[in-house]
């Protein structure tokens, strides 16, 4: 044997490749700490927007409207303040905030097919048009009251009574270590300003609509739309992409067009999303405008499951490959049929991997913004939706739209609402994560 081994020769040759293992394990541990770190500089980057003083300024003092705090107050008198202080503003408070018809037919359309929420009775037959004199201001005000919350009320009065203006924000990093020359700087401002510490991770920018006024703003509509729309994707795209898995896994056969069309939908992973937005555009919003109502939030739905159809078919077929083939042959055993043994044994056994694909999908869907901007999304949907055919806005159009506003107060804004975004996330992965756990537990015992 020594003849045919040469021991330095050998040893030379493990040594080299114990070296070489040595160096790739430490280049993939300082990949991994590289990506924590920046994932941390991200996180902080962005919870340091999201929180700190702003210096705030007001036309007149709240104490002139009212003994008691704006918070403490009830819908109904924070509905009289707004009717004592801005009469002429209540009509168009009231479009703005609880119209459905048409702006141009907002005057003549009565109050119950307009107003998208409760209307008093002896208001339902009512239109604008008909109100006159002191009857007009005091019916919106009752409108108002009757339909929005006390934070939005309040709301309106900052921005039309008190007339609420962040004059400056400074991040949550400047606010804990530079407080003493945050508070000499507004002191010595000429303006009637007040130094306070805001979370703009608040009630009212989930609650609120879009506005123009930072103070005001929200991703009401915005988040909604999210939701809606992913789950309206999730409908469409996890049957479909795991009855195109199990097709190709156990029904097709080989030939020319299956293969075809396995070469496709892997290529298909890899296609730009804004060509899926106008694919869309073409065909759920022009040819289908019929069954889709044009840009609605089924049209987005339908757009988003075709973007991420190829992943979770990819993965569902995988999972559907790794069931070990003694499953089968069990079950035919036993005298199931092939459809029993898809159904009952399979499937079941491939769920852990089929939600894998789902939470790879939906990670992919949620922060898109290219093709639903180009099928229709806006930023200027001031209403909630309402069902599938609504006009709809989401909340990476919402975040970019902030991040470009030259205001440096929107993008406080904008990092609160990436932080719901992030979150909302979490919540959609964690609910597939326990299920596919789930699925795993029972599949061990």
């Amino acid at each position: 044997m020594s003849n045919l081994i040469d021991i330095g020769v050998y040893r030379s040759d493990v040594n080299k490749r114990n070296a070489r293992g040595n160096l790739m394990q430490r280049l993939y541990f300082s990949a991994m700490i590289i990506a924590i770190i920046v994932l941390i500089m991200l996180l902080f980057s962005i919870i340091n927007q999201a929180f700190g003083y702003i210096a705030v300024s007001q036309a007149i003092k709240t104490e002139d409207l009212s003994d008691q705090p704006l918070n403490s107050l009830s819908s109904d008198e924070l509905a009289q303040i707004l009717l004592e202080q801005t009469p002429r503003l209540l009509l168009v408070m009231v479009r703005d905030n609880l119209n459905r018809a048409p702006v141009d037919q907002f005057t003549t359309t009565p109050f119950s097919q307009s107003i998208n929420g409760t209307v008093p009775e002896d208001l339902a037959s009512v239109t604008p048009r008909d109100l006159s004199g002191d009857a007009g201001p005091a019916a919106y005000a009752r409108l108002l009251a009757a339909n929005l919350s006390p934070d939005a009320l309040t709301a309106l009065i900052e921005a039309n009574v008190l007339k609420v203006e962040i004059e400056k924000s400074w991040t949550l990093a400047e606010s804990l270590f530079n407080r003493a020359a945050i508070e000499a700087e507004v002191a010595n401002t000429p303006e009637q300003e007040e130094l306070r510490f805001h979370s703009w991770l608040n009630n009212r920018l989930l609650t609120q609509r879009n506005s123009q006024q930072v103070e005001q703003t929200g991703i009401g509509p915005a988040l909604a739309g999210t939701a809606y729309l992913l789950i309206m994707t999730i409908a469409i795209s996890l049957p479909l992409g795991v009855g195109a898995a199990i097709y190709f896994e156990e029904y097709a056969k080989e030939n020319f067009l299956n293969k075809l069309l396995e070469t496709n939908i892997r290529n298909l992973a890899g296609v730009p999303s804004i060509i899926y937005g106008m694919l869309g555009l073409t065909v759920f919003v022009n040819t289908l405008s019929g069954i889709t109502q044009g840009r609605t939030i089924l049209s987005g739905a339908l757009t988003l499951s075709l973007l991420i159809l190829p992943i979770i078919i990819t993965n569902s077929r995988e999972a559907l490959r790794a069931v070990p083939s003694t499953i089968r042959e069990a079950s035919y055993g036993l005298g199931a049929t092939k459809w029993q043994t898809v159904s009952r044994q399979i499937l079941p056994a491939a769920l852990p991997g089929v939600l894998t694909g789902l939470i790879l999908g939906v990670s992919r869907a949620i922060g898109e913004t290219a093709p639903l901007i180009v099928i229709g999304a806006t930023n200027s949907i001031s209403t909630f939706p309402d069902g599938p055919f609504s006009r709809f806005s989401v909340l990476p159009f919402t975040i970019y739209n902030w991040s470009t506003q030259p205001d440096a107060s929107f993008k406080n804004a904008a990092s609160a609402a990436i932080i719901v975004l992030m979150l909302l996330l979490l919540l959609i992965n964690a609910t597939a994560i326990v299920l596919r756990n789930r699925a795993v537990s029972k599949r061990v015992q």
